[in-house]
């Protein structure tokens, strides 16, 4: 084969001349991770819940104790998982998965040692019992918090603070709540499925209110005041929130209590200190049996918007905050 080049014949060019050589690939960077689609929330939220049912009846018909895990931890991640996807879907995307797990999981599992420990050391039986619960607990969720996003130097503002500080809160409810069923679940008398089913349902629909929603407030604080290098500033905002939502906390426990102690008051019955030591009322009437529920739930939804409209402003300043170059709100996820 003749690979002289011919000048009369464009066709005897050598191969160099025909054809240029390929272009090298330009350097291309690693894949984007997969984003859920959007409302993923709902699809886990109604799966969940047709999961739980289902297995609740099949331990029921059964009676087979080995699906009691798989119940109970159903049905205490479930309302706490889907409202953490809510807030990433909706509000913290750019924070980044890492930081998001990290939050729910190593934070949740933290506070709860931290606050099982510290409270077995420093806490009695007391009036003043549920403001050293409030005071600890809320502490150990910060602490939890702070730990975490130690490696994250640049996730700091109010923004990112709503959001990470209420996946630790929730990671602590749930993690709290699984607890609770497993308690309420065994008796002196064998498995009460009952009594399980009862709690998860109860304390499902009180998430939202709880943990998830006083840490958010505290984080949300904690992050705004954050410096760029990542050193956390206990400044008094920080410092007064803290306490402000231990004691929404120490309220929300107390309630029961407190409304045991409003009917003895109202009521006059003269065991006014007795009743709220021993929180429960020997022999109620009607007019007492309203009153507390009247008192208890009452007390309980106070708390609750005073708590939702503290979150409300501050998610309000964020906003406006992240409106003027976003300024005090950046995140950066290395």
């Amino acid at each position: 084969m003749n690979w002289h080049s011919d000048p009369g014949n464009p066709s005897s060019a050598t191969p160099s001349a025909r054809q240029s050589p390929p272009a090298s690939p330009s350097p291309q960077g690693p894949p984007a991770p997969p984003r859920p689609r959007p409302g993923l929330w709902k699809r886990c939220l109604w799966g969940g819940i047709a999961l739980w049912l289902l297995t609740a009846i099949v331990t029921y018909t059964t009676r087979n104790s080995n699906l009691l895990p798989t119940l109970i931890l159903l049905g205490s991640f479930l309302v706490p998982a889907v409202f953490v996807l809510w807030a990433y879907e909706r509000h913290g995307r750019d924070l980044g998965a890492t930081a998001i797990l990290g939050c729910f999981l190593t934070g949740g599992i933290l506070g709860v040692l931290g606050a099982s420990v510290v409270e077995s050391y420093l806490l009695h039986p007391s009036l003043w019992m549920f403001l050293g619960v409030g005071l600890i607990e809320e502490a150990v969720k910060l602490l939890a918090l702070m730990f975490v996003l130690r490696r994250h130097p640049g996730i700091h503002g109010m923004r990112a603070g709503l959001v990470l500080g209420a996946t630790v809160g929730f990671g602590f409810a749930a993690f709290e709540s699984a607890g609770y069923a497993f308690n309420a679940a065994v008796t002196m008398k064998g498995i009460d499925l009952r009594a399980l089913l009862e709690t998860e349902v109860l304390r499902g629909v009180l998430a939202p209110f709880g943990h998830g929603l006083w840490t958010a407030i505290a984080g949300g604080v904690l992050l705004s005041y954050r410096k760029p290098n990542g050193r956390f500033r206990l400044a008094a905002p920080v410092i007064g929130t803290y306490v402000g939502v231990a004691v929404l906390h120490s309220l929300w426990d107390s309630m029961h209590g407190i409304a045991i102690w409003l009917v003895a008051e109202i009521t006059d019955t003269g065991l006014r200190r007795e009743l709220f030591a021993q929180g429960y009322i020997v022999a109620p009437t009607d007019e007492q049996q309203h009153l507390f529920t009247v008192f208890s739930v009452g007390g309980m939804v106070v708390i609750t918007l005073v708590a939702l409209a503290w979150l409300r402003s501050l998610a309000h300043r964020a906003r406006d905050t992240g409106a003027k170059g976003r300024q005090g709100a950046r995140i950066h996820t290395p």
